[in-house]
């Protein structure tokens, strides 16, 4: 009688932690341009989806805005960070009131639509990265390689 307990117990407590809000962001590697992915972005939240982006700033590469979920009548708050490395780009999207499965469907579906208006996209040597100026400052400095 004790063992099909437990396992209510335990399904319970999988459900829950399945709709908790998520804790943190969900990262995903764009293979575009910083400023391709954080054109696309932008697009994809005020053209695609109808957010209302309520601040943006393309050389930090961020976005903040609103939306109002599906079921909900209030808006909630999410975010969309776009970081350059050096051989690739990251973007953080969290939507902190939301289950992590909703970054996740935003993320998907911004990368699709990179894919769909770019095509394939760029081809990155991973072997030789770009370098930043500062890297090529410093290798003019020391007489070349």
């Amino acid at each position: 009688m004790v063992r099909p307990l437990v396992w209510a117990v335990c399904i319970l407590a999988a459900c829950v932690a399945l709709t908790l809000p998520a804790g943190a962001s969900v990262e995903a590697e764009s293979l575009y341009t910083k400023g391709q992915t954080y054109n696309g972005a932008l697009r994809y939240l005020r053209v695609d989806l109808g957010y209302e982006v309520t601040e943006k700033d393309p050389e930090a590469a961020y976005l903040l805005f609103k939306f109002v979920p599906t079921g909900r009548k209030t808006p909630m708050n999410g975010s969309i960070e776009i970081v350059e490395q050096r051989a690739s780009v990251r973007v953080y999207v969290h939507l902190p009131e939301l289950p992590r499965y909703h970054e996740e469907l935003l993320s998907d579906g911004l990368l699709r639509k990179l894919r769909d208006e770019y095509g394939e996209p760029p081809r990155r040597d991973h072997e030789n990265p770009p370098r930043d100026k500062k890297d090529r400052d410093t290798e003019s400095r020391d007489g070349g390689s």
